[in-house]
């Protein structure tokens, strides 16, 4: 172990925050035991043997949409053959499916629709609160909350008051991708840009809604980028704290007009994990999204600092689009397995981390 490494070494075992060079110097050593070492200590620390999923059903309203971002496979115009968009009644219909399944969680994320009125997004999320009302919403990323703001007229916390009064919980960490403006100019110059993302995120702690954060990487960013958007993360938990989980998702260019780059590396992936573990210490899960980053690395994961596998989705379908090869869900029962499998305490959760069961 080299000087710098050993420095870092004694950081995490005494609680001392990483630098952003000792972001950067992790990501460009070829030691990935001894970084995957450091974030198992540190999880372990954090959350013990553990590992956490949830059940949950994903809905996704509609892919028909307005910002059309240049690595996203999803999104679609108006008039492709192959667009949808759920009524209020369909997506309670789809969401009321998997009840009977025991899922605690609906997560709704969609599209931005050029047509839909804020109301509609009021109204699915009112009419599964009112039908089950004790299964968490987790609804609407950050983006789909500034649009809401754009197409309603409100502001930020009016829009996310609004929902909350009708039953949202939480919300997901999408659209984050890389917290930069420079690089949202090019990718996604049609939606929220970094400080509008924060700001909703801001927002949502200080009314008292839990959120996650996310990081899109594998694509135009570079390393420096990367560690920029950890500390930007970790600066906004430190003066408005409200993030749960934090859930690095590794670019698929499969159907997206960035489809000449390469898909991210089993070792970026893995690094990515442990890295996120490491310099995020005030965020207290980190999640191995299984969808994009297949089953066999989300269990090798958990050696390096992953506490969290995510849920059993039942039907994903934006990173399908996109290119996934994994399931577009998984039983329960599967869950439980590989996470014994790795030799960890598989740990039902709620969607705001309140422990459920242990298998």
């Amino acid at each position: 172990m080299d000087k710098h490494m050993k420095e870092i070494e004694e950081k995490v075992h005494n609680n001392i925050r990483l630098s952003k060079d000792d972001g950067i110097y992790l990501y460009n050593s070829s030691d990935l035991i001894a970084i995957g070492e450091l974030a198992r200590y540190k999880k372990l620390e954090m959350s013990g043997q553990h590992i956490f999923f949830n059940v949950n059903q994903h809905i996704n309203l509609t892919n028909i949409c307005v910002s059309r971002c240049k690595f996203c496979a999803f999104g679609i115009d108006h008039d492709d053959k192959d667009s949808y968009l759920m009524s209020p009644q369909e997506a309670f219909d789809y969401g009321a499916k998997a009840v009977d399944y025991g899922i605690t969680e609906f997560h709704i994320v969609s599209a931005l629709h050029p047509d839909m009125p804020f109301e509609y997004y009021v109204v699915v999320v009112r009419d599964l609160h009112e039908a089950y009302p004790h299964i968490h919403i987790q609804a609407f990323t950050a983006v789909e909350i500034c649009y809401f703001s754009q197409i309603s007229g409100l502001s930020i916390r009016e829009v996310l008051q609004v929902l909350k009064d009708v039953g949202l919980g939480s919300l997901p960490g999408g659209g984050a991708e890389i917290l930069k403006d420079d690089l949202r100019r090019q990718l996604c110059p049609n939606k929220a840009m970094s400080q509008d993302w924060l700001e909703v995120h801001r927002t949502a702690h200080q009314l008292g809604i839990k959120t996650n954060c996310t990081m899109l990487f594998g694509h135009v960013e570079s390393i420096e980028d990367r560690i920029d958007h950890f500390i930007t993360l970790r600066n906004l938990q430190d003066s408005d704290p409200g993030f749960q989980a934090f859930i690095p998702l590794p670019f698929l260019p499969e159907n997206t007009p960035l489809n000449h780059l390469k898909r991210t590396s089993a070792i970026d992936d893995i690094k990515t994990l442990a890295i996120s573990r490491l310099m995020l210490d005030n965020i207290d899960h980190i999640k191995a999204f299984w969808v994009m980053l297949g089953i066999d690395i989300a269990q090798i994961s958990f050696n390096f600092g992953a506490d969290d596998i995510d849920g059993t989705v039942f039907e994903e379908k934006i990173m399908h689009a996109a290119g996934a090869r994994t399931q577009t869900a998984i039983s329960k029962e599967d869950i439980i397995r590989l996470i014994k499998e790795a030799g960890y305490i598989p740990t039902e959760r709620d969607t705001i981390y309140n422990i459920l069961k242990e298998f």
